[in-house]
């Protein structure tokens, strides 16, 4: 049941997370957050349902009741956990690129405050090690529906706010796409990888966002 060799990779087979087959929410949210440390602590291969239900305090039958079965479950636990950090990162950007004063240094704030997401959602980041380390073992239409939730939502704010910030006259693009992807890779990205997603610690991380900010810069500031 737990196997996933035998699955269609058809996007259309996936269940829907939020499909309820009995029980009460809180079991299932006990189960959600079950998973999602077990997960993160063992990965999705070495994961079984028993660990979890274990974790959880339910029997394997209740869960079961709620999942279809453990991709279900893995699915809904990284897909939730994708939308939480992608819904976080757009109210970082509002926070800070909403009104700007000075673009170096609320670009290097705003770029603070999202490495900063690192340790606040750190059992996501352990999922995201988790499927990085496992993507051959994941079905190609639960990475799919990951990435369209997760890294590429976060991709698609960052693009309309470098189109905004343009609009303003306070960067020159002329692909926002294209910025928004180097913008991520030199600020978060320079961050995150080195780290592992916040597992490991590194020297500097600050001037590494510093250096990525005036770096960004030095390619979209307006001609003076």
């Amino acid at each position: 049941m737990e196997s996933l060799m035998n699955f269609s990779s058809s996007q259309e087979d996936l269940p829907r997370t939020g499909t309820r087959r009995g029980g009460l929410p809180e079991k299932r949210r006990a189960i959600i957050q079950a998973a999602r440390t077990v997960f993160g602590r063992e990965g999705f291969t070495r994961t079984s349902v028993d660990a979890i239900a274990a974790e959880a305090n339910v029997s394997k039958r209740t869960i079961y009741n709620h999942f279809t079965h453990k991709e279900h479950l893995f699915q809904t636990v990284i897909l939730e956990g994708a939308t939480q950090v992608a819904q976080a990162q757009a109210a970082i950007a509002d926070r800070h690129l909403h009104k700007i004063v000075d673009i170096e240094r609320d670009l290097i704030d705003f770029s603070l405050e999202r490495v900063a997401s690192l340790e606040r959602f750190a059992s996501h980041w352990a999922l995201v090690r988790v499927i990085e380390a496992e993507a051959t073992h994941i079905r190609p239409a639960v990475l799919e529906a990951w990435m369209e939730a997760g890294p590429r939502e976060t991709l698609r704010i960052l693009t309309w706010w470098m189109g905004d910030l343009t609009s303003r006259g306070l960067l020159r693009i002329d692909d926002t796409a294209v910025a928004a992807n180097l913008f991520n890779l030199v600020t978060f990205i320079s961050v995150a990888q080195p780290t592992f997603y916040g597992a490991i610690p590194i020297d500097g991380p600050d001037e590494l966002v510093r250096n990525g900010v005036r770096a960004f810069l030095c390619l979209y500031l307006p001609y003076r």
